[in-house]
């Protein structure tokens, strides 16, 4: 499938860079241990559930009573099993029949990287790589049809991009406690973020966005192609609350003020925009964390609003991946 192709060279690029890196920075890396505890001689296997998801609002006009069209992925739950060395995972997972029965929604198809890296743990890195076809859209859209759904099999969205946010208070709070579960978070801590991201996404079918029969209600009527280039600077903060040293709740939060770049095209012309958008950040973490085990429930994610040429409501876009693991800290080095 030639048009997934983009995202594979992605994670083998990044995967090589990172790799050396990270076993150096762990090592070397100093920290306050009555906080965290890092385990430099285990691997951390895991299995998991997952559920990934990649989302995409058409603004209705401002008062006219019409719901907004909230298109939704069909993306399929997946069971898998990983491992994660020295901060740095990979994870292996398959949408297998018996967890995804709802074929009423339709078919979403597709490829999705999302790479959640913490360098030196004064890093927090996401990378995204994502392509989707076949969207659905919701009971309360106002558009009749004779399935259960208003079915898109022709929609399209890809995203790509990526963002790095400094961790100030990296010697008393680890990102990855909360997040990967290959170190443990003993006392409560948590940290200012600061950093940038840049993000470029596409969403497109072979015909208008907008469904006749509701056509009156959107200034984007005959719009069947959206595209837009961001990038900017966001300010956040990630907080683990831990109690009894063992069971944890991780949340963060990240601002981002972001120029950005919008193109709308219809079936006979083109019209761009540049405005100042918002863009969130957003992971949380709940469970259990300890020396040789971790169970948890985790969520990492963002979304754009942005504006376009046809009207001044934002059109929304959050994409993200829910996540339930068992972990387990193996020894690789025998004293």
């Amino acid at each position: 499938m030639k048009k997934y192709s983009f995202c594979l060279p992605l994670a083998i690029a990044l995967i090589s860079i990172t790799l050396p890196c990270y076993c150096k920075a762990q090592d070397e890396f100093k920290y306050d241990s009555s906080y965290y505890t890092i385990y430099p001689d285990k691997l951390t296997v895991r299995t998991f559930l997952s559920q990934k998801y990649a989302h995409f609002d058409v603004p209705a006009f401002d008062g006219s009573g019409v719901r907004d069209l909230e298109y939704r992925s069909n993306a399929k739950m997946s069971m898998g099993i990983g491992a994660t060395y020295h901060n740095l995972s990979l994870n292996l997972g398959y949408g297998f029949g018996f967890l995804n029965n709802n074929t009423q929604k339709g078919e979403t198809k597709g490829l999705d990287v999302q790479l959640h890296l913490y360098y030196h743990n004064k890093w927090a890195i996401d990378v995204l790589g994502m392509t989707y076809k076949g969207y659905y859209l919701n009971h309360e859209s106002n558009v009749a049809t004779s399935s259960p759904y208003y079915y898109r099999s022709d929609m399209k969205l890809n995203v790509l991009g990526a963002a790095a946010y400094r961790i100030a208070n990296s010697q008393k709070f680890s990102y990855s406690a909360g997040m990967t579960q290959n170190q443990w978070q003993k006392k409560s801590a948590g940290s200012l973020l600061y950093g940038a991201q840049i993000y470029y996404a596409s969403v497109n079918g072979d015909s208008s966005f907008v469904p006749q029969q509701v056509s009156k209600g959107f200034p984007q009527n005959g719009v069947n192609n959206v595209n837009f280039l961001r990038a900017g600077a966001g300010l956040g903060y990630a907080y683990t609350l831990v109690i009894k040293k063992h069971f944890f709740a991780t949340a963060s939060l990240i601002g981002n003020l972001d120029v950005n770049i919008a193109t709308e095209k219809g079936t006979d012309d083109k019209a761009n925009k540049t405005s100042i958008s918002p863009g969130t950040i957003y992971k949380a973490a709940l469970g259990y964390n300890g020396n040789s085990w971790a169970l948890s429930a985790t969520w990492a994610g963002m979304a754009s609003w942005f504006t376009t040429a046809s009207s001044p409501e934002r059109y929304f876009m959050p994409t993200g991946n829910y996540r339930i693991t068992l972990s387990k800290r193996i020894n690789l080095k025998k004293h």
